[in-house]
């Protein structure tokens, strides 16, 4: 009776698994395609916006061309102006080496220079006007002369070669200049901050419109601009914007102007390609 039981109980197992296995072959296989399709459709959807599109740009967004730069300009002309002597300890704090807090970057030459030695001497940094304080005769007065977003720490000596030229391509290699090169009527920075004087130029020709009492600056297609409120040349300063997108270390910077100083951003570090919608 035992042997029966236990060969009745093996074919019922049997049977089971049997069934078992004509029923999953029969079942329609599971596959990972739904999941995969949904994340594909997500990603697709997806917009890549600024943390500042829905705030601070709320109203520029969509735009293109003047009524772009009008709405830039008038967003960004919102802020908070320091004097000439308080850029010193700003550009302390905006243009401070990553890799040492003692030090700040110099522009055009890529050197880490100590903060004490600001100054006027061989060895020095100073405050350069990336926009030529000459182009529009602002100077160091409090407003374009004194704005951030385009004055920058710089080697003495280096800053003495650039003068007030205009930005174009060529001409031979600058002493110390990491790169910089210059010729008679221009100056060609190193190609790791191509775009940062790009944006930097850029910024100024929205900010400044001619109607706080500064001159319209506006960039055009020339160089030897002299004390015209222009500077050039725009071609190559939007090769530049192209060719050297902003690094961790001018959206940094950006960010700490906003925060800290002036509260307010340059847009082009933010939509680089507003750019090419304006010009």
């Amino acid at each position: 009776m035992l042997a029966i039981r236990m060969r009745t109980r093996r074919r019922k197992a049997v049977a089971f698994a049997t069934a078992a296995v004509l029923t999953a072959l029969a079942a329609p296989a599971l596959t990972s395609t739904p999941a995969t399709a949904t994340t594909t459709t997500a990603a697709t959807t997806v917009t890549t916006v600024t943390d500042y599109d829905s705030t601070y740009y709320k109203n520029a967004i969509g735009k293109t061309g003047p009524a772009l730069k009008s709405s830039l300009h008038t967003i960004i002309s919102s802020q908070t102006k320091l004097s000439y002597s308080a850029v010193w300890d700003a550009l302390k704090t905006t243009d401070q080496d990553p890799n040492n807090s003692n030090n700040v970057i110099l522009l055009y030459s890529g050197v880490s220079r100590a903060k004490s030695l600001n100054g006027g001497n061989t060895g020095n940094w100073n405050r350069e006007h990336v926009w030529a304080k000459s182009h529009g005769d602002f100077g160091t007065a409090t407003g374009p002369g004194t704005d951030i977003h385009h004055l920058r720490p710089t080697d003495v000596q280096v800053n003495s070669v650039r003068g007030n030229k205009d930005f174009d391509n060529g001409g031979s290699a600058v002493t110390n200049g990491g790169g910089s090169r210059t010729d008679s009527d221009s100056f060609e920075p190193r190609d790791a901050v191509k775009g940062d004087v790009a944006r930097m130029i850029l910024y100024m020709a929205v900010r400044y419109e001619g109607g706080d009492g500064w001159a319209d600056l506006e960039p055009n297609n020339n160089v030897n601009n002299g004390s015209a409120p222009s500077m050039g040349r725009l071609s190559v300063l939007k090769a530049w914007n192209q060719q050297d997108p902003p690094d961790a270390f001018e959206k940094r910077r950006n960010q700490v102007i906003h925060d800290s100083y002036q509260h307010n951003r340059n847009p082009f570090i933010d939509h680089p390609e507003w750019v090419e919608a304006i010009w």
